[in-house]
């Protein structure tokens, strides 16, 4: 093994201007969620954009397809979602892992659904974007 791989240290400390980039494409995510804006979701998302949940790997090829998808994936009574928090795992200067939590309300205002996920952000061609996650969404 190199001496390159024995010493790389992946800590979010290390790498801060990565993962300040990363947490805020995790936020302008949400807000483009909220808003069902296929152009902010398609600078946010690098695509294809991949989910495991279970067993099952899901694959998005467009911004669309992806926010198409979402009405049946979160259900009819879904007026916003609220990330709860966005935690750094590991960095190096092209990826990082974050452990996020949303919770979902309805149009009352009241929670229905809390659940965790790990997001992989990339820098891809320049531009940071979420390329895969695995939620544990019900």
């Amino acid at each position: 093994m190199s001496e390159a791989a024995l010493t790389a240290n992946y800590t979010p400390d290390e790498h801060q201007d990565a993962v300040a980039a990363a947490i805020g494409v995790f936020e302008r995510f949400i807000v483009a969620f909220n808003a069902y804006d296929h152009a902010a979701m398609a600078e946010v998302l690098h695509f294809p954009h991949y989910r495991l949940k279970g067993g099952t790997v899901m694959v998005w090829h467009s911004a669309r397809e992806y926010l198409d998808s979402a009405k049946v994936r979160i259900g009819p009574q879904w007026q916003h979602s609220v990330g709860d928090f966005c935690r750094p795992l590991a960095a190096s200067a092209d990826k990082v892992h974050l452990d996020v939590q949303w919770t979902r309300f309805d149009a009352e205002g009241a929670p229905y659904l809390r659940f965790r996920a790990l997001w992989v952000m990339a820098l891809i061609d320049g531009r940071w974007g979420a390329q895969l996650r695995s939620s544990f969404e019900p």
